[in-house]
């Protein structure tokens, strides 16, 4: 019988399923004490001041721009080079997203270009959104220093977070970062808010889950935030259903608010994947080196960057790119592991060429380092759970079909 091999499966363990039965056995399943034990863990984890759990890294960013303020006649910027989700949301407030281009190949990653940032900053711009791609940090401090130096043109709102900041927000979409480094730093202190994704089928998991984290920005303290993330996330009500239990029924509704929280059946499976997050992030490492090994004898082949003198990824994905392919070549090749039993996958084609963005009129011919390393672009199976063997299995037939 055939091997298959999926593309990346949850690694889930008894320690995630008895959490998830003691939550269900206590009485208590939504937004309670599990939600706030697991963001303690995680500012703990990322050394950030607070952190608001949430239904999705979605969530998380749209709530820091709505709270920032951004709305119609704002601009944002962030790349073509992304899931479409770090574009929806700016989309959603009424902003104009401001797509940018990607580094070009001889940088050898995904990530923003942050001369195309500076370039495109005006007098509009209320916020940039980087994104991590692949789990690879970005050169934060050079994003924050063009920020700064940009700083004369923003023109701020009435919104106390513009006020205070003085500049546009740096927002970072670390969907695929978290136990990344930069500096030898945990990622997430390094933006003025970072969201992360716990999707399926992301490093740590919640089932369906995101974050948002921070310090203080300015004068306004990381507590103040984390009362504000949390009624943006529960229809702008100013007490929760758990702290109704201790502190009396009455609430009022401040203003119009989403239901972004997250449930204490999802956070309980997210500490115990936290718990155990250092042996699962090792796992990863190991499936990497042992592709490098293998792959590294292809002259055809481009490996991707982990690690280098300020970054260290989280080992999200491996993003191999094929010397000389084009889109259907790539598809073919995608195929033809298929038979083999092997499920490979692209990350991305650009945000900028789906339909929903062609109609709102952005080109994917002015994004020519997106397309470029989109069509060599094909992403192996990368998880915790993956054997040693069969690691080894997927790198061969990569060789033999390549």
């Amino acid at each position: 019988m055939k091997k298959a091999i999926p593309f990346s499966p949850p690694d889930i363990t008894e320690d995630e399923i008895n959490a998830v039965v003691e939550v269900l056995k206590s009485g208590w399943i939504t937004s309670g004490q599990k939600v706030k034990d697991f963001e303690n863990n995680l500012s703990i984890y990322t050394n950030t001041k607070k952190v608001n759990a949430l239904s999705s890294a979605t969530s998380a960013m749209e709530i820091a721009l709505r709270m920032f303020g951004i709305g119609a006649g704002d601009e944002v910027i962030t790349t073509s080079y992304t899931y479409a989700a770090t574009a929806n949301v700016i989309y959603h407030t009424g902003a104009k997203v401001i797509f940018v281009d990607i580094n070009d190949k001889t940088k050898n990653d995904f990530n923003i270009s942050i001369e195309n940032i500076e370039k495109a900053i005006t007098n509009k711009t209320k916020a940039i959104i980087a994104v991590d791609i692949a789990g690879l940090p970005n050169y934060y401090e050079k994003i924050k220093e063009v920020l700064k130096a940009k700083s004369n043109i923003f023109k701020p709102s009435s919104n106390k977070y513009q006020q205070e900041l003085k500049r546009p927000l740096f927002l970072l979409d670390a969907a695929h970062s978290i136990g990344a480094k930069y500096k030898n730093e945990i990622v997430g202190s390094q933006a003025d808010v970072t969201a992360f994704s716990f999707h399926a089928v992301k490093n740590i998991t919640t089932a369906e889950g995101g974050c948002l984290l921070y310090n203080d920005i300015g004068g306004i303290t990381a507590d103040t935030i984390y009362k504000e993330v949390s009624q943006w996330a529960l229809h702008g009500q100013s007490k929760s259903a758990f702290d109704k239990t201790t502190g009396g029924w009455q609430y009022s509704i401040d203003f119009p608010g989403y239901k972004y929280n997250l449930s204490d059946i999802h956070a309980a499976i997210g500490l115990s994947q936290l718990k155990r997050y250092d042996e699962m992030l090792d796992k990863r490492k190991k499936i990497v080196s042992i592709y490098n090994e293998v792959l590294a004898s292809s002259d055809k082949c481009i490996l991707p960057t982990f690690k280098d003198d300020l970054r260290e990824s989280s080992y999200h994905l491996y993003l191999l790119r094929i010397k000389g392919y084009k889109e259907e070549q790539r598809n073919n090749f995608i195929d033809k592991l298929k038979e083999d039993g092997i499920t490979l996958n692209v990350h991305y084609l650009p945000v900028v060429a789906h339909k929903a963005y062609v109609d709102l009129g952005y080109k994917i011919e002015n994004h020519k380092n997106s397309f470029s390393m989109y069509e060599q672009e094909v992403t192996l199976p990368l998880y915790s759970t993956l054997s040693e063997d069969d690691a080894y299995f997927i790198a061969q037939k990569v060789m033999d079909k390549i």
